[in-house]
């Protein structure tokens, strides 16, 4: 009896640290990936592009960023592979060191006025870095704490690592607004700096949890049957390239308006509504921190009554608040401003919540970091990477907000009809695992 209450108590001790590196290290990573996307609506497109009209700056600007996106499959693939083969703990220490790096060197780099081209072009290499570093980083993050978790309740376990986004966005958001406020006119010359070099504080804390954090149990019972596969990704593309693509496809109506929620906004509240950039950081704070509710209980609410059906109530939302949510923004009013801001976010974290898990879920353990991590992040490419882009030129062909809802709702059809295709969960496979975390 004492052993077996030893047992359960150093499993709920390992347990607890996989989901707190998880979610600490998570939310580092998107403190530095949203941070860049904050700066690159605000100040990067007179920065790094100066002499091009407001509308070529911007444009520019949001096309860096998209470099990041295109990175992240490559980053899923390099670190899909090792985190299958040698293991989830080690793969998440690169990716926070990867990250964190490549954002104090953004912090660091001369501007157009002194270096000329070479400053845009040190920038997309940075932001090539990032992109690679998080697209590496979700699918271990998710798999540590989802691994860890007893089967009944995965929903809500890989849901926390899902926390890192509103974190991060909390995080960058808040320092930026600091920023703005601290610095004033000296915002836009050296005040922009500090909370990308500030993330080298955030290292430190993130390494020394993700260092105390033990092996997932699920992998090690791979390891201990000796039933790693030697060429994880290949095999994944080889035998699952199906549920890969409907991962991808199904993200489409909360990745693509999502960074039109949190990025493609404060371009177009600033530079097409005249709103004040404070107020629109003071509201994207708010959203942030409603998530930090939201997330997990979308989560949990999925263990209660499947993964697909509340997915599916996300995307019903989304594609139902389109076009509302441009009207409350166009009346530049402070609370219907603020109302559309928040309740995008919240529609977005009904997917949200249970999204890790749903795709996770779709692939065995010995393959389930590639397959889960290329399915997530190939999102970024067909999804959030073109959004703001694809907003940006709607926005400049058009003169209005119409189009940008056309495609919002375009978004959710096609993630509708992937969810209708994506695998039911491998009850057989997710019992992996339940033995190991019983010998802990």
């Amino acid at each position: 009896m004492g052993t077996s209450t030893g047992q359960t108590a150093a499993t709920r001790s390992h347990r607890n640290r996989a989901v707190v590196a998880s979610t600490v290290g998570t939310a580092i990573e998107w403190y530095d990936f949203f941070l860049y996307g904050t700066a690159a609506a605000l100040v990067f497109p007179h920065l790094f592009f100066p002499g091009q009209s407001d509308y070529t700056g911007v444009l520019a600007s949001f096309a860096t960023q998209f470099v990041g996106f295109a990175a992240r499959p490559v980053g899923a693939a390099i670190f899909g592979h090792f985190g299958d083969r040698v293991g989830r703990k080690s793969t998440l220490v690169i990716t926070l060191l990867l990250m964190g790096v490549s954002t104090v060197l953004i912090g660091c780099l001369p501007t157009y006025d002194s270096i000329g081209l070479a400053a845009p072009i040190l920038l997309v290499v940075l932001r090539v870095v990032q992109g690679i570093g998080v697209g590496g980083e979700w699918g271990g993050s998710v798999l540590l704490a989802m691994e860890w978790g007893p089967r009944k309740r995965r929903g809500l376990m890989a849901s926390w690592p899902q926390m890192g986004v509103p974190l991060g966005l909390l995080a960058s958001t808040g320092m930026v607004r600091w920023m703005t406020s601290a610095t004033g006119g000296d915002f836009e010359t050296w005040g922009w700096r500090i909370p990308f070099l500030a993330s080298a504080v955030l290292i430190a804390i993130g390494l020394y949890v993700r260092l105390r954090v033990v092996e997932s149990p699920d992998f090690s019972a791979v390891k201990n049957a000796q039933a790693v596969v030697r060429l994880p990704v290949w095999d994944v593309l080889r035998h699952q390239w199906r549920e890969v693509l409907t991962a991808a496809f199904v993200r489409l109506s909360e990745q693509a308006p999502f960074y039109l929620f949190i990025t493609f906004v404060l371009a177009y509240g600033t530079e097409h509504l005249g709103l004040a950039r404070s107020d629109l950081l003071d509201d994207t704070l708010v959203a942030a921190a409603v998530g930090l509710v939201s997330i997990p209980l979308f989560g949990h609410l999925s263990d209660r009554i499947g993964r697909r059906l509340v997915y599916g109530i996300g995307i019903a939302c989304v594609a139902a608040f389109a076009f509302p949510y441009f009207a409350l923004l166009n009346t530049g009013s402070s609370g219907l401003v603020l109302l559309a801001i928040v309740l995008s976010l919240v529609f977005h974290d009904v997917q949200y919540g249970p999204q890790a898990a749903l795709i996770a879920e779709g692939f065995g353990t010995q393959v389930r970091y590639s397959g889960a991590g290329l399915g997530y992040q190939l999102a970024s490419v067909i999804a959030g990477g073109p959004a703001p882009l694809i907003a940006a030129a709607i926005l400049e062909d058009t003169g209005s907000s119409v189009g940008i809802s056309v495609y919002i709702v375009a978004c959710c059809v096609l993630s509708f009809v992937a969810l209708l295709f994506i695998p039911r969960r491998a009850d057989s496979d997710l019992t992996v695992g339940e033995s190991a975390r019983q010998e802990v």
